[in-house]
């Protein structure tokens, strides 16, 4: 084939071989053996000879498919194909595209995705999932070994086994697809209900990215309710950062993280880690209950019925951990003594050791555990008092603030009376774009002096960085107090920034530059 520019100029001369049929190459042989009177007959009778003359356009650089092609245009002209091709694969329809279906796709990616659990081209499959919950779920050896080294090394690796068909029953399957679709078509689609199976699967199989995917979703969705649960499954997966997070919380949250459901879902020695946590903010008591509980699901979990010696048995020399000795005594006296958990010698020691001046050895740690300090964020530079201010009446004091850090609001410092003691009832509250988030109703007492008097909430408030959220209180007392003046926007309270912004909800004057609610009391 000759090749010409548009100016008729010769560019190229391409020469193809053709493979003949079977006919037509036995009639051109048995006209060679006639010799050359022969030829010009025989050859009359093969298919004639065709010359095209091709114009090519000169082009003055390369372009891509995705160039040619924009996604967005793509996008918006086979919306309804793409997205109908992908609920398809996931639901392992398995359909088979239709013809030219490539060409509704204009970029490698987006035709990667159409092979997602899908059976066109396949060349393995997996049994996914436990005995009696399995899915077969095709694959793509290329494609998986481009996305895992696991699978290079099963499907490529020096001892690589030619399986068509490959079993997997320690993943769940919901898992093994939201890897695959990450494989196949670069999207990560993470749910709170499989985000720890698809971590598993990451790990297995070496997916970084949606191993470190996956860590994010869960420290994001990180509460009191899961912390337990995840800071045992952190563990696992050795995620230090996830670990760290998770003891912020139960710290923080001591008492909500160990009255949850997951905190009787841990393993043994998360259990002893927790017993042996320091910091833990909490009574003892909580601590006490919380272990009870454990040991009763722990039982059920080996098949033991839930009596008291079986109890001991599972929390074994776990039980010891347990700061018993350091709790109020009316909590041991109609809380742990009354138990059964304890031996009539143990109780009897305990007893002791509250009230006697020479105290007996005990195998349980009388040291009290130290806690969290709270911290005070305080947002004005002086405070005063005038003939008619700061009144009450059943108006609400407000301001909204936001942090830098992940923080626990624990409670309120208030300003007391600014004419000798009084006594004051507050309504504090903590809310987030109107919805509540915690509030309690207390009392507090203040003598006279300009200092704050801290009101707590009764568990600390978890708070996520850059959102505003709303302080409020309603205080109700005859006396006037203080107030602040001189309010920042801004307070630097150890490593933590707060920003201070003026609240709709404020009814009483209490603004930025001044009033009421002085200080956040909070743990980080």
């Amino acid at each position: 084939i000759l090749m010409v520019d548009e100016k008729g100029k010769n560019m190229k001369c391409l020469t193809f071989f053709l493979m003949l049929p079977e006919t037509v190459k036995n009639r051109s042989k048995k006209s060679s053996k006639k010799g050359n009177s022969s030829s010009s007959s025989s050859s009359s009778k093969l298919p004639p000879v065709c010359y095209e003359i091709i114009t090519l356009k000169t082009k003055k650089k390369k372009k891509m498919a995705a160039d040619i092609f924009p996604r967005k245009k793509a996008a918006n002209t086979n919306t309804t194909a793409v997205q109908q091709y992908h609920q398809q694969n996931l639901n392992n329809n398995n359909t088979i595209p239709a013809p030219n279906w490539q060409g509704l796709y204009p970029t490698i990616r987006e035709r990667n995705a159409v092979m997602f659990n899908n059976d066109l081209m396949a060349d393995v499959h997996f049994v996914v999932g436990p005995p009696g919950g399995t899915q077969r779920l095709p694959g793509h050896k290329y494609v998986l070994a481009v996305g895992s080294s696991v699978f290079h090394a099963m499907f490529y690796g020096e001892l690589a086994e030619d399986k068509d068909e490959i079993r997997i029953p320690d993943v769940e399957p919901a898992a093994f697809l939201a890897m695959l679709k990450y494989i196949y078509c670069d999207e990560i689609d993470l749910a709170a209900d499989t985000v720890l199976a698809t971590l598993y699967a990451a790990k297995k199989y070496i997916v970084p990215h949606l191993a470190r995917a996956c860590v994010n979703f869960l420290e994001t969705s990180l509460s009191a309710k899961n912390a337990c649960v995840l800071l045992s499954q952190s563990c696992l997966f050795e995620e230090p950062d996830l670990t760290q997070r998770c003891w912020e919380v139960i710290d923080a949250q001591a008492e909500l993280a160990l009255k949850s459901e997951g905190f009787c879902d841990i393993d043994f020695q998360t259990l002893e880690s927790i017993l042996r946590r320091e910091t833990l903010n909490a009574k003892e008591i909580v601590v006490f209950e919380a272990a009870l509980n454990w040991a009763e699901v722990e039982c059920q979990r080996q098949e033991l019925m839930a009596t008291i010696e079986n109890k001991r048995k599972v929390l074994g020399k776990a039980l010891y951990l347990i700061r018993i000795p350091t709790m109020a005594l009316d909590d041991f006296a109609n809380g742990a003594a009354q138990s059964g958990i304890l031996t009539l010698n143990e109780t009897n020691d305990i007893f002791l050791w509250y009230t006697a001046a020479k105290k007996p050895e005990l195998q349980f740690v009388s040291k009290p555990r130290k806690g969290l300090v709270p911290q005070r964020c305080h947002r004005f530079q002086s405070c005063a008092y005038r003939s008619n201010q700061w009144r009450y009446r059943g108006r609400c004091d407000s301001i909204q603030f936001a942090v830098d850090k992940r923080v626990f609001i624990a409670g309120f410092g208030l300003y007391g009376s600014s004419c000798g003691s009084a006594e004051y009832s507050a309504k504090i509250e903590l809310k987030r774009q109107g919805v509540i988030l915690g509030q309690n109703l207390s009392k507090y007492f203040s003598d006279g002096s300009s200092n704050t008097f801290p009101v707590w909430f009764e568990y600390p408030v978890q708070i996520e960085p850059d959102t505003f959220y709303t302080a409020s209180v309603i205080l109700d007392g005859n006396e006037l107090s203080y107030f602040g003046q001189e309010g920042m926007t801004e307070v630097q309270c150890g490593k933590v920034t707060v920003q201070f912004q003026c609240s709709s909800d404020s009814t009483n004057g209490t603004g930025v530059q001044g009033g009421q609610i002085p200080e956040l009391i909070f743990y980080a």
